[in-house]
């Protein structure tokens, strides 16, 4: 196996990864039957990057940082719902009045 076999190998393995995620943000409900993924590393001993598998490196870099991005912005969204449902009524204590003026 050559160097440039050994990174290709690495950066599909890579990509898979980052796929996983961009599923579970479009896919959520999905996330609890998914494993979590061990971090990346680099296969030992394989060299340097070769020149012509940069873009795809560069490119896989990009979706990796949106993707992100996206589920910091989703861990927010989540907050906020979670904040905002824990001040909605639950129904459970009996309702207060409520009075409309009906002069006008």
């Amino acid at each position: 196996m050559d160097w440039r076999d050994a990174w290709t190998r690495a950066l599909d393995e890579l990509e898979m990864d980052v796929e996983a995620a961009e599923t579970l943000l479009a896919d959520d409900h999905r996330a609890r039957e998914m494993p979590r993924p061990d971090p990346w590393r680099p296969p030992e001993g394989i060299g340097p990057l070769p020149l012509d598998l940069r873009p795809r490196a560069d490119s896989i870099l990009t979706r990796q940082l949106a993707t992100a991005e996206a589920m910091a912005l989703a861990l927010t969204a989540t907050r906020q719902q979670v904040a905002f449902a824990s001040r909605v009524e639950t129904g459970d204590t009996p309702a207060r009045p409520s009075y409309v003026d009906c002069a006008m």
